[in-house]
């Protein structure tokens, strides 16, 4: 009766782990995380140099952290991908109390290193930014609360939902972080849309946002300054966008050549935000076009497989998982070549930073445990066997 129902199960009971979650996972996701944190190192290799020599550091010092903190990354997504979705659900809901907590506390004991926000927490010589912990973990929550209201007799979780992401705008947009607040309203826009909610509610919310966004111009000087340097239709060439641009153009279609460029030695956040212009000027456009590919790879065939996906939890936040990972390495591009206002936001797996990694790796483990084959079956599969 149930493999009439769901279809024949792609698993066997009593099944090994190991062999059960390779032969269920998203092989081509997988490889695809894997090749963005190799880009990422050989990135790095000419991107931190500079920085490195500048801090009278070993000249690899910032990647050998980099393949440490990768390490780490890697060995986390490993375990988050062989989790079931009630597993992911629980931790995702741990985890964002957990950065949550840690968000409320950066008013008293939070840094701003120099950026004008305060976003990091310094613990024994490492910086931690609790905001891209909380990004998961919130999709989590509030995928949790959407699903819940689909079911007959549900608590108001669409509601839940709203009210969370707007706590959580707030929180983001005071340190100021608007690039992070930009990206959770972003998945929480998502996320509802897939949970059945109106365009007209979806376009609403998209019309307060950018009320919003507008009041936060006239408050905040750190926010005015970057919209204000975005809309000029001149580029300082001193600035972190005229170095990147400058290098983009350099660069052309097979780059200037491995370890030539010059941006990497006057962008002090070359090895970070800006790491897409080293890869645009030493390699050129088509190592831009490999990493692109690679983002829209593991995008496209995680919403493809959550196409097939009836767990309402899985569904919506497999979407949000997806479309997150995929607009902040949109973001982080757009920055550089000046479609996007500044937004100090990491190209996940290939910008250096252990916060980013890491929970870029939280993020994709949960994605690919939500993609993995589960015995469900497809719908066209269950018409034809009740014939």
């Amino acid at each position: 009766m149930t493999e009439m129902v769901f279809g024949t199960a792609p698993t066997r009971a009593g099944d090994p782990i190991l062999p059960r979650w390779w032969r269920t996972i998203d092989k081509w996701s997988l490889a695809c995380v894997l090749g963005l944190f190799a880009m990422g190192l050989l990135l790095g290799l000419a991107a931190s140099v500079p920085l490195a020599e500048k801090n009278n550091l070993p000249r690899f010092y910032y990647v050998e952290r980099q393949a440490a903190f990768g390490g780490m990354a890697l060995i986390v997504m490993l375990v988050f991908s062989m989790m079931s979705p009630r597993q992911v659900r629980r931790l995702g809901v741990l985890g964002f109390i957990g950065a949550l907590l840690l968000i409320l506390a950066l008013p008293v004991i939070g840094t701003d290193h120099g950026k004008g926000a305060v976003r990091w927490l310094s613990i024994a010589g490492l910086s931690l930014q609790p905001s891209e912990f909380l990004k998961p973990g919130f999709v989590a929550l509030c995928a949790w609360f959407m699903a819940a209201s689909q079911e007959v007799g549900g608590p108001p979780g669409k509601l839940y939902s709203f009210i969370t992401a707007c706590v959580i705008v707030v929180l983001l947009a005071l340190q100021p972080d608007f690039g992070q607040a930009s990206l959770v309203l972003f998945a929480w826009l998502v996320m509802y849309f897939v949970a059945g909610a109106p365009m007209v509610l979806l376009l609403g919310v998209a019309g307060l946002a950018g009320f919003g966004g507008f009041l936060a111009y006239g408050a905040s000087e750190h926010f005015a300054r970057r919209i204000n340097g975005f809309l000029s239709p001149d580029i300082d060439p001193r600035t972190q966008i005229g170095y990147a641009t400058n290098a983009i153009q350099e660069g052309g279609f097979f780059g200037v050549g491995v370890g030539e460029g010059s941006v990497k030695w006057s962008l002090p956040d070359a090895h970070t935000d800006f790491i897409i212009a080293v890869a645009a000027e030493e390699y050129g456009l088509i190592m831009v076009l490999a990493i692109i590919a690679l983002y829209c790879t593991i995008v496209v065939r995680s919403l493809l497989r959550l196409l097939k996906e009836r767990d309402p939890f899985a569904r919506i936040a497999g979407t949000g998982l997806a479309c997150s990972f995929g607009v902040q390495a949109l973001i982080n591009m757009g920055v550089a070549v000046r479609l996007l206002p500044a937004k100090g936001m990491t190209l996940p797996f290939v910008s250096y930073g252990g916060s980013s990694v890491i929970a870029s790796a939280v993020a994709m483990g949960a994605l690919l445990a939500l993609t993995r084959t589960r015995p469900q079956g497809e719908i066209a599969e269950i018409l034809r066997r009740g014939h």
